[in-house]
């Protein structure tokens, strides 16, 4: 398992960009964006990676991991 997989990865359409955008809350701001959703995601899976990478080059502390905390269900009851 890499561990990226520790961080959840959204991938949504935004209207007002008129594209894909990815996101991987928690971990940092910002995200990628695109016209093909599964690229975005692909994308968005790398600089997890990347930032990870980044993270332990600069012996800074991961960010708590944000997988596992059933995030789907809990933005539901937001909305």
């Amino acid at each position: 398992m890499r561990e990226g997989a520790q961080y959840v990865k959204i991938v949504e359409w935004s209207v007002e960009d008129d594209c894909y955008v990815g996101s991987a809350p928690g971990l940092f701001y910002g995200g990628c964006h695109g016209q093909d959703e599964q690229q975005v995601f692909e994308e968005l899976c790398q600089i997890v990676e990347e930032t990870i990478e980044s993270y332990r080059r600069d012996g800074k502390p991961l960010p708590p991991p944000t997988a596992g905390r059933d995030f789907a269900n809990k933005m539901q009851d937001v909305a």
